[in-house]
């Protein structure tokens, strides 16, 4: 993979990071605020939804920041870009979608096929 190519990823990888980071941050501090008192349940029903709804949001997001965690360590070691399976360079447009992969598409699928299979 070409170095632009790579400081284009690393650029990216690290402001979306940052993002994330930042989003997390507001989220705990929303959920620190004194909790209002709903007469009907109904009212106190939807907050609690919607507050589930978040934290769903957030835990997805943190399983995202681990992964791109590894994914800048990767380019740090050199081996971004490169299939954890097969050894195979990874297509930039794979990349481009999905810039926290560590597997080709090839290997990707077999593997998406295998947990089929098995029903995981």
């Amino acid at each position: 993979m070409k170095k632009k190519d790579i400081e284009y990823f690393r650029d990216f990888l690290t402001n979306r990071l940052e993002e994330l980071l930042n989003q997390a941050g507001n989220t705990v501090s929303g959920m620190t605020t004194p909790k209002e008192n709903f007469p009907d349940p109904t009212d106190r029903a939807a907050l609690e939804a919607d507050r589930n709804f978040m934290l769903r949001i957030r835990d997805r997001e943190h399983k995202l920041i681990k992964k791109i965690k590894k994914a800048l360590e990767r380019i740090d070691k050199g081996t971004f870009g490169i299939c954890e399976s097969c050894g195979e360079e990874i297509t930039i447009k794979r990349l481009k979608a999905r810039p926290v992969t560590s597997q080709c598409i090839e290997c990707k699928s077999k593997e998406e096929a295998l947990e089929k299979a098995l029903g995981l």
